[in-house]
């Protein structure tokens, strides 16, 4: 089939908008966040929820951005391979990215939004703050390692 292929162009439509309508949605998160803050008490405690609840849909979406990676590897006629330096590397970086995120932002987001709920807002409390330099910091790695994965994309290293 080949890199020129309708279907492999096909399932590089699919794994971009996946990338956009995935990470694009949550690279802001931080600035949700901090709207949330300054909008204190119910305000603050709904732009939070709300927050949670469109990266939840965006996390589905990030879920199948190696499917379409992998199928558009698998239907390239070996122009692209698995030991490709940008190509391993990046399944690398995206199960770490997966790690930060369930091991760090989604269960402080989630505990952040039951204290706004019981609290009056985000960041009563000492517990809330200190989830907010949690996810602030999980939220910058998982920047920095987005950041990297456009650059193996774009850059192809092992090529």
């Amino acid at each position: 089939m080949g890199t020129n292929s309708g279907i492999y162009k096909l399932l590089f439509l699919l794994h971009m908008l996946a990338v956009i309508g995935g990470i694009g949605t949550v690279v802001l998160n931080g600035v949700y966040a901090a709207k949330a803050k300054a909008a204190g008490g119910s305000g603050g405690t709904a732009v939070t929820v709300a927050n949670y609840e469109v990266s939840d849909v965006a996390e589905k979406l990030i879920y199948t951005i190696p499917i379409w990676g992998i199928l558009m590897v698998l239907v390239s006629d070996d122009a692209i391979g698995f030991g490709d330096t940008w190509i391993w590397l990046s399944m690398l970086l995206y199960v770490v990215a997966l790690g930060i995120s369930h091991a760090v932002l989604i269960p402080s987001h989630r505990r952040y939004n039951e204290l706004a709920a019981s609290e009056g807002g985000p960041s009563a409390g000492a517990e809330a703050q200190g989830l907010e330099k949690k996810m602030a910091a999980g939220g910058t790695a998982l920047n920095l390692i987005v950041v990297v994965l456009v650059a193996l994309m774009i850059w192809k290293p092992g090529v």
